[in-house]
């Protein structure tokens, strides 16, 4: 029986499939591809973005390889957005639905006001991210970032190998507002929020007006996690899945 693929794209902090806990269950009904960006290796050490080489992961996965049919789904968050866009738009083709959970576009929304915000908060962080160390880095992106939401906490004991890897592998994270990103023509999109943080609302009222869905659902920058977000992604596949069947018919 064929089944749709469904290709998963992280963003920072957990990758694979253990990025996706509520979506496992999907791998009954779709072929799903849980993936990992460049330079993210549960053992190796971390590697600078690499945006295309990101794309071109997603491009591999929704390839001809053996299946009676290329192309599927993409779901994709935070960073992990910024492949996604940029895959579909390479090949639209291979690209059957967008499903983008609190994208981090920032070059779509570059002179918007919530964007242009957050740029100039981080912006310096990013510029001397070179000369801290992984866990100056990581800290002081985490207070800029969340502060205002999350309560602070207290760090106890040193940092296990994999919270060192984390934290070189998100101060090697390039800026989101470099990318290289250009609306996507006529690929169904789906932009998913959690509804806590003016900058990627921006986002995706800018994603709206470009003609993708918007929906919102409780659990901050993760709405992937919440049974009503989990229900929202899946229910756009399928919806999309039995539209483009019956076309296909």
């Amino acid at each position: 029986m064929y089944k749709q693929r469904v290709v998963f794209v992280h963003g920072a902090g957990s990758f694979g499939a253990a990025a996706w806990p509520k979506q496992h269950g999907m791998a009954l009904n779709y072929d799903a591809l849980f993936l990992r960006r460049h330079g993210y290796d549960p053992v190796a050490e971390p590697l600078e973005t690499d945006f295309a080489a990101d794309a071109a992961i997603v491009l591999r996965a929704l390839s001809d390889d053996g299946r009676s049919r290329a192309g599927g789904h993409v779901v994709a968050h935070s960073q992990g957005a910024i492949s996604a866009m940029m895959a579909a738009v390479e090949r639209p083709d291979l690209v059957h639905s967008l499903t983008l959970v609190e994208p981090a576009c920032l070059s779509l929304t570059a002179d918007q006001p919530a964007t242009a915000a957050h740029r100039a908060l981080m912006q310096p962080l990013f510029e001397v991210r070179h000369h801290l160390s992984d866990e100056d880095f990581h800290r002081e992106f985490v207070r800029r970032v969340f502060a205002a939401h999350t309560p602070a906490q207290a760090t106890l004991g040193a940092p296990s190998p994999e919270d060192q890897r984390e934290a070189r592998r998100l101060r090697l994270q390039a800026p989101p507002w470099e990318a290289p990103l250009q609306i996507v023509p006529g690929v169904p999109t789906l932009v998913l929020t959690g509804g806590w943080e003016p900058l990627y609302e921006e986002i995706a009222g800018y994603l709206r007006e470009t003609g993708a869905l918007h929906r919102t659902a409780a659990g901050g920058h993760r709405p992937q996690d919440s049974a009503e977000g989990n229900r929202l992604i899946r229910a756009f596949i399928a919806d999309v899945g039995r539209q483009q069947h019956a076309h296909a018919s």
